[in-house]
């Protein structure tokens, strides 16, 4: 596989989403180590994991899906939902993108699903009442995760949270794509997963816009962060209301009944280029373009031959 990568500054805003409102940092700790006030950024810049937030009966559950989506991502969601009674759920992301295909994949297997989308940093907070699970807008949704975000059924952005978009690209030529050289195979791998993505997004009901605005950013320059005005004319947003992607998240006093994380498994095939007619993701070895942050790192595979 080759990949691309995508530039972007990390930024923080705390502002009040989902059930709880925090206004001074100390108050709450991201999911996966509370004790390291470093840990959600650098997650951002690892393969993606998942993390079920169970939060009833006062609130409903979600599942937190933070950092790149590699070749490994859409196995490593099944191995993580299989057995859960997933459907009709709300996906937390905080990503800065990853694998053109890898993501298309996993964004139709989260429409199959019915699943809704938001963009946030889930925490567990201190309070004197005791631990309250939470999402925070301190994050940001980047490059592909822009279009997995457009997967969900429902999709509500809040303020204080980052989507930005940005051209695909040859991964392992990003840090310096002008000096690259391409050869005819290489044109040939953006190009087609441009329309693969063209046809993701109209399909996903998304607008032309979106694809002008990633597309009209080469990767020498900032990553483009979508205003209100344009989530809204993508249709990235289908609305102003937490409540409709977290359902029961006015109260306050929601403990937390269970934070329970699957990391990513060491091994999994190699790519992930369609869903089955049944809505099981099917392992299929091929070139793909990828997206992610700088800072991040581009790695070189050698390019699996397709069947």
């Amino acid at each position: 596989m080759r990949r691309a990568e995508s530039s972007g500054v990390y930024g923080r805003a705390l502002l009040c989403v989902a059930f709880l409102c925090f206004a001074s940092p100390g108050l709450a700790a991201p999911l996966d180590n509370p004790a390291s006030p470093g840990t959600t950024v650098e997650a951002r810049k690892q393969p993606m994991r998942f993390t079920w937030i169970a939060c009833e009966p006062h609130c409903r559950d979600w599942i937190s899906a933070v950092g790149i989506v590699t070749a490994e991502t859409p196995k490593a969601f099944e191995d993580f939902s299989a057995g859960r009674d997933i459907a009709g759920m709300t996906v937390v992301l905080d990503s800065g993108g990853g694998s053109v295909n890898d993501a298309i994949a996993l964004g139709r297997r989260w429409r199959d699903l019915g699943l809704r989308t938001t963009v946030g940093t889930s925490v567990v907070a201190k309070t004197v009442a005791g631990d309250r699970a939470a999402v925070l807008p301190d994050a940001y949704c980047e490059s592909m995760c822009a279009f997995m975000l457009l997967s969900g059924k429902a999709r509500y952005v809040p303020d204080g949270a980052h989507v930005r978009v940005h051209q695909i690209w040859m991964g392992d030529r990003a840090d310096d794509a002008r000096a690259a050289s391409y050869s005819a195979d290489d044109l040939m791998i953006v190009e087609r997963d441009i329309g693969r993505l063209a046809k993701y997004t109209f399909d996903m009901g998304g607008g032309g816009d979106l694809l002008y605005l990633a597309l009209s950013i080469p990767p020498w320059e900032k990553l483009h962060e979508l205003s209100g005005a344009e989530l809204r004319s993508t249709n990235l947003v289908t609305t102003d209301n937490v409540a409709d992607v977290l359902p029961g998240g006015g109260t306050t006093d929601a403990p937390v009944a269970g934070l329970v994380t699957k990391p990513v498994q060491d091994r999994f095939p190699a790519s992930v280029a369609n869903t089955a007619a049944a809505g099981t993701i099917v392992s299929k070895q091929t070139k793909t373009a990828e997206a992610v942050p700088t800072g991040g790192v581009a790695v070189a595979t050698p390019p699996a031959q397709n069947p």
